[in-house]
């Protein structure tokens, strides 16, 4: 069974490759797709849609066949049943989804139509509603002119970054990528098309977009994408808790003071660490600035950075985004993370393991109690900092009659809100045989095709004249949900961290797991066994060796 398996799908990938090639690829291969390994999982919050169902195990395979003792025991018959459909793997799942698409490509062009082809896997789109949904918009689009035939092409996530690779390596990659967020783009940096002379030969309007969205898209290779689908940041909080303890609520309006102790003080990330560890109670009632205050027995934290457990989300927003890299070429290329990078990951080290304590350790945050990673949920703390995504998730809070609400994001030292915009959008392949149609599609995708697209992603439209209906539709998951929160998101727009924390780095997925090791270590490791320092530049010295391999 497994033979006639493995023969199938090598088929099916022979034939992919070769339509492919001939339909959808570059007049010449493009640079090297970078290797294609997937980022641990520890670093990326749960999907909001449906994984994919599991794999078999090797031994569930095994099971399933028949043993050499049981084939000798059964009576032959004059006919031999028919074996029973195995579940295709997602690598299987994958090479249909190309073939289909081969066959589609070739078709359109028989038809003298430009063939452009739309991959889906980087992200989310491989649910089945979604599917139906990209489905729908590639009809729409079809039937709205007669010079471009869309091809759709949905492939399972685990196997989504390997395939690309292979494509890309190949020569036949496709027109256009997406959706797909800044993660997933840095793992193929190098193959984004610069879109600046499209956009200005159509003269595509931006002016629809924030335009710090718009130059967070500006990277050393151009204009490599525009704004679609994004997840600003906010401090969601329990107003109860607050209430409970007497202390003002975040501010929701961007320039305002906090009033803390009869005194008006800026809304900082002093601040916000001082309101966090009034907010962190233990099972006798006191919180960690208090005498008696047991950092065995809590029971509450003040702060959670919900999901946003990595070295470089932490930093951005305590210390700013910055270009991490140094160099140009392999062999030359170094760290470059600033010394307020350190000290910001060492402010939230000291939140866990400080003699005055105001987040989950990692023990703590993966308790049952805790959530098991998804904190904030269960009403045991008080504040959270992540992006508007995070709504996804927050079902059981809701569902125990806690109310929440979200406010600004503190200032950093300097004085400056840094903030982070999640952003899933589309990209156009470099090696496109026809980038001017890619980008009519692209154009398409975010603007009309979007108001069907994006509901089915769960996202925030980047066009504001778009969002009322999001906003809308959350209220509905939310009741409580005042018009004021809704709002501290929508300003969170004009705080993108650029450049991303999601950044490229090179062997991108290699480094950023080494940056997650490092998190790890720390959250879950006392400082009496831990060598703060000595650890950080053993993450530095990996990453140098790391960039150039």
């Amino acid at each position: 069974m497994r033979n006639k398996r493995l023969l199938t799908v090598i088929g099916l990938l022979l034939i992919g490759s070769m339509l492919l090639a001939a339909c959808g690829g570059g007049a010449t291969p493009a640079p090297a797709a970078p290797a294609a390994t997937e980022a641990p999982a520890a670093t990326e919050p749960p999907a909001a849609t449906e994984a994919p169902a599991a794999e078999p195990t090797a031994t569930e395979e095994a099971m399933a066949e028949p043993t050499a003792t049981e084939e000798a025991m059964a009576e032959p018959t004059e006919e031999v049943a028919a074996e029973p459909e195995a579940t295709l793997t997602a690598e299987e799942q994958a090479a249909v989804a190309s073939a289909a698409a081969a066959e589609a490509m070739a078709a359109a062009e028989a038809s003298g139509k430009t063939a452009i082809r739309w991959f889906v896997g980087l992200g989310t789109g491989t649910d089945p509603q979604q599917i139906e949904a990209q489905q729908a918009v590639v009809d729409a689009f079809n039937a709205s002119q007669d010079q471009i035939q869309l091809v759709l092409e949905v492939v399972p996530y685990d196997a989504g970054r390997d395939t690309l690779a292979t494509q890309i390596a190949s020569g036949a990659g496709p027109d256009i990528i997406g959706p797909v967020g800044w993660g997933g783009s840095n793992a193929f940096y190098g193959q984004w098309l610069d879109l600046t002379q499209y956009i200005e030969d159509t003269g595509f309007d931006t002016s629809v977009f924030d335009p710090a969205l718009v130059d967070s898209y500006q990277t050393e290779e151009g204009q490599v994408g525009l704004p679609f689908a994004v997840f600003p940041a906010a401090t969601y909080y329990i107003p109860a808790m607050f209430d409970e303890v007497g202390l003002e609520y975040p501010p929701q309006n961007y320039g305002d003071k906090y009033m803390l102790d009869g005194e008006e003080v800026d809304w900082n990330w002093d601040t916000f660490t001082e309101v966090a560890k009034r907010m962190t109670i233990d099972v006798n009632g006191f919180n960690s600035t208090e005498d008696g205050f047991d950092p065995t027995q809590i029971v509450q934290v003040g702060y959670s950075p919900q999901w946003q457990t990595h070295p470089n989300y932490v930093s951005s927003y305590v210390a700013g985004s910055a270009d991490i890299v140094d160099g140009d070429a392999k062999g030359s290329y170094s760290v470059n993370m600033p010394d307020s990078w350190k000290e910001a990951v060492q402010w939230a080290y000291d939140g866990m393991y400080g003699d005055q304590p105001w987040m989950a350790t990692g023990p703590m945050s993966g308790a049952p109690e805790f959530g098991n990673g998804n904190l904030f949920n269960t009403g045991h703390a008080a504040m959270a900092v992540t992006p508007l995504w995070y709504t996804c998730c927050l079902g059981d809070l809701r569902d125990s009659g806690t109310e929440f609400q979200a406010g600004i994001l503190p200032m950093g030292a300097d004085g400056v809100v840094h903030g982070r915009v999640d952003a899933d959008t589309f990209r156009v392949w470099k090696g496109t045989k026809h980038p001017a149609e890619a980008f009519a599609v692209l154009s398409y995708l975010i603007t009309d095709g979007g108001d069907t697209l994006l509901p089915n992603y769960g996202a925030l439209p980047a066009i504001p004249d778009k969002q009322e209906a999001f906003f809308a539709k959350k209220s509905e998951d939310y009741p409580f949900i005042t018009p004021e929160t809704w709002e501290v998101f929508k300003a969170g727009l004009s705080y993108p961290d650029a450049p991303s924390a999601e950044q490229w780095q090179p062997n991108w997925n290699e480094a950023w797991a080494r940056e997650q090791t490092f998190w790890d270590l720390i959250q879950n490791t006392a400082p009496d066994a831990l060598d703060f320092d000595a650890e950080w530049q053993k993450m530095i010295d990996d990453l140098n060796v790391i960039y150039n391999k």
